[in-house]
């Protein structure tokens, strides 16, 4: 109430012709003034004198005045530029005076009129004092009246450098909320001690919980965008005990048309956390890759699939395709799309399993290329559902990659998971197939079949941080299934760029794996989370541990066994060297699978087990069968173990 009267007020009344007469009124007190100083501070002078020339040095005034236009700025945001402004003006108020004196000096213009030029330079200094005195002066009094009757945040900024000034600039002059930056924090300990606009620099070692109550502390804004990970961790762990939020600043193409908006700075999210550098594709050669090729992207509408959507519509493609069984999601991305300015491209709602729907529409469209991320990836739903899992995971990618194949498809890029690698559930053996039978493929198509595998994507469809941020907003506790559980992550972004590039640098047959860092325990992430959410662990939330699901592992794991790597000229991606397979056998044995009855989920598992020597179930009933089938293989004479397999390049 009280700042939107402030507001008012500053609107209504202190408008710039306020402020130009007060300036008026000022200089002319100022030229006065000069008259009483220069005569020892009396009224000894020639008042008659005096008061003709105050006409002449009001005119100057004025027309100085409005050619300058210092007295347009906003007072209360007085800054170095509004100094500068009425530097300008007193230099030429001071320069047309002195010059009409002289030259009436010279030519008598005006008979009789002088004044003395030490009058003109007092006068100068003095209305330089006075109008620079009073814009800080009422800067001064109106942050002092802010800070008496609004409520002020007192907030620290982490970044002494230019983001950090800029920062400080926004915050200060923002109209809704009153800041008071009480100091800035940076880890170069040269800048220890010095001040920037009245605010001290201090190290990072020295802010800490007591230091944070001490000063009553309500937000510390991360402006440098090379702050440390793990410092801004350590910070999060710190005052982990305290109200004091942790928000950071954009980078700064994201400032909205250059200028950073107190609006846009946000609480940090795990996302931004994630312990290593992100992951950038700069790679020319996607634009010839992509330009005047009509791209088919399956499960257009899911998190890898939108994004892929997303970042091909930037290239310069002749058309794209979008399919997804998905029509709400479908439609939404077909939305996105039209409010971006784009319209090369075809939303189409179809199931991958339908095989004349899929024929029909290559029929149509023609496309050069496809990009399949259509897939069950819910580990226990898909535990509970082998056959649903075998006809989208196994037979949808045999139905497409069979379909590209017979339409000379240039390349096909599958996205697979780091699940099919030594899988122990049904979702990770059937992406361990369905990678298969692509290889197979090869042997005998023009298409080039590019497989990548990848961990976990934050932020995707039921992955575990908008599950978890779902449960902090319900008040928790956060379930996890097992306290020591890893992950490795990577944002949707990135999955999707190393799709592209991975899919531009393969030739046919390639595995690609891609270098995700260090794996993440989810227990630590879940705390952080909390942390994060401004709440304490685990007194305001806790974390139950349910105990791993059906088909889940402890470790996630890149690379099978008997399976090495290759590197490639991006040194985020590598190639997988596999065992070698009996193309024709194995090529037969899941086409055999495909056509399984769906009541008959204990056959499938069983036949999954014996095509993938690696594939043991973990934590599942169907652990029974893992005994049975090294019964069945060495009743058969065959190799138990992928490790005994021979390599192929």
């Amino acid at each position: 109430m009280i700042n939107n009267y402030f507001t008012y007020l500053s609107q209504k009344y202190a408008s710039k012709w306020l402020v130009f007469a007060i300036d008026i009124a000022m200089v002319m007190s100022a030229f006065f003034a000069a008259y009483f100083i220069r005569f020892n501070f009396t009224l000894d002078f020639n008042l008659e004198q005096f008061v003709l020339q105050l006409p002449f040095v009001l005119t100057i005034s004025v027309f100085s005045l409005l050619a300058v236009g210092s007295f347009k700025s906003v007072i209360r945001h007085t800054g170095f530029a509004d100094v500068i402004n009425v530097f300008k003006f007193v230099v030429v108020t001071t320069l047309a005076s002195g010059f009409f004196v002289l030259l009436n000096r010279a030519f008598d213009v005006v008979s009789g009129f002088t004044i003395p030029l030490s009058i003109i330079i007092i006068h100068a200094l003095l209305s330089f004092v006075a109008l620079s005195s009073s814009r800080l002066l009422f800067k001064i009094a109106y942050k002092y009246l802010s800070c008496k009757f609004l409520s002020t945040k007192r907030v620290m900024i982490y970044g002494a450098g230019d983001s950090g000034i800029v920062t400080y600039n926004a915050l200060v002059n923002n109209m809704s909320t009153s800041y008071n930056v009480v100091s800035f924090i940076d880890d170069d300990i040269k800048k220890s001690g010095k001040h920037i606009n009245g605010a001290r620099i201090i190290h990072g070692s020295m802010v800490d919980t007591a230091f944070v109550i001490k000063n009553d502390i309500d937000e510390i804004v991360v402006a440098s965008q090379t702050v440390d990970k793990n410092r801004i961790m350590a910070l999060i762990d710190k005052l982990a005990d305290t109200n004091t939020k942790i928000t950071k600043v954009p980078p700064i193409e994201s400032w909205i048309n250059g200028e950073l908006s107190t609006k846009q700075i946000k609480q940090f999210q795990i996302e931004d956390l994630l312990g290593r550098a992100p992951i950038q594709i700069d790679n020319p050669n996607l634009l010839d890759e992509f330009n005047g090729e009509t791209i088919l992207v399956t499960g257009a509408a899911g998190s890898i699939g939108s994004e892929l959507v997303n970042q091909l519509s930037n290239y310069d493609v002749k058309h794209l395709v979008l399919v997804d069984q998905a029509e709400s999601a479908l439609y939404d991305v077909q939305q996105d799309l039209k409010r971006a300015g784009k319209y090369n491209f075809t939303a189409i709602v179809a199931d991958i399993r339908d095989g004349l729907r899929i024929d029909t529409i290559f029929q149509n469209h023609k496309p050069t290329m496809v990009f399949h991320a259509a897939a069950y990836k819910h580990v226990p739903l898909m535990e509970e559902s082998p056959y649903e899992a075998i006809k989208i995971n196994v037979n949808g990618t045999k139905l497409l990659a069979d379909t590209a194949s017979r339409y000379n498809v240039k390349k096909f890029v599958f996205v697979s998971t780091d699940k099919a690698v030594n899988p122990t559930s049904v979702m990770g053996a059937t992406k361990r197939m369905a990678e298969m039978y692509i290889s197979c493929l090869q042997k005998e198509s023009k298409t080039k079949f590019i497989t990548t595998r990848f961990g976990n994507v934050l932020g995707s469809n039921g992955s575990v941080i908008p599950l978890f941020k779902k449960q902090i907003e319900n008040g928790g506790p956060l379930t996890l299934t097992h306290k020591e559980i890893t992950r490795y992550f990577m944002t949707i972004p990135e999955a999707s760029q190393l799709v592209l590039e991975a899919g531009t640098m393969g030739k046919g047959g390639e595995i690609f794996i891609f270098d995700m860092g260090e794996s993440v325990k989810i227990y630590d992430l879940a705390k952080n989370m909390i942390k994060l959410s401004g709440l304490r662990f685990p007194e305001d939330i806790d974390i139950k541990i349910s105990g791993l699901r059906p088909g889940e592992k402890l470790y996630e794991e890149l690379l099978a066994n008997g399976e090495n790597t290759l590197s490639t000229y991006h040194k985020k991606i590598m190639i997988s060297k596999t065992r070698e397979l009996d193309y024709a056998k194995i090529k037969n044995e899941i086409e055999e699978l495909c056509i399984t009855n769906r009541f008959q989920n204990n056959n499938i598992v069983m036949k999954m087990k014996r095509l993938i020597p690696e594939y043991k179930s973990n934590n599942s009933d169907y652990e029974r069968y893992d005994k049975k089938v090294q019964i069945y293989k060495k009743a058969k004479g065959l190799s138990t173990s992928s490790d005994k397999s021979t390599v192929n390049l």
